[in-house]
């Protein structure tokens, strides 16, 4: 899928990472952001980018190993969450630029059809003896 859009400035773009809406010129750019190939990669460095205010944790006072331990366990809870909603975040997103809701998924699905056909029929003949 070729990038067309534009892109949203360094500002923007962390706006967009905390779950904020893009000026309307960048919607393309936001379709390709949910639904290209590392749409997953992309999803996992937005998460760390808003959990990352808990590393401020490191400069409380306390014992260095249980402040590292609290960020850890507060990295793992928070990527657990991010990773188990990613689908229904990044539609969200595509909504919020004003695209229908399940647009993101189809594409997905369309990029990959041939794939997921051949697996289908791989699968079929495999265990249903088709």
């Amino acid at each position: 899928m070729a990038l067309r859009g534009t892109r949203p400035n360094p500002a923007q773009w962390l706006w967009y990472a905390f779950g904020g809406r893009l000026p309307q010129r960048c919607n393309e750019w936001v379709l390709h952001d949910v639904t290209c190939r590392t749409w997953a990669v992309r999803h996992f460095v937005r998460g760390f980018i808003q959990m990352s205010p808990v590393l401020v944790l490191l400069l409380l006072p306390g014992p260095l190993l249980i402040r590292v331990l609290s960020i850890v366990l507060g990295l793992l809870v928070g990527y657990f969450y991010s990773m188990s909603y990613m689908w229904q975040t990044t539609e969200e997103r595509l909504v919020k630029q004003g695209y229908p809701r399940g647009l993101g998924a189809e594409t997905r699905r369309a990029a990959h059809a041939e794939q997921d056909a051949a697996a289908q029929a791989a699968y079929e003949r495999l265990y249903r003896g088709a």
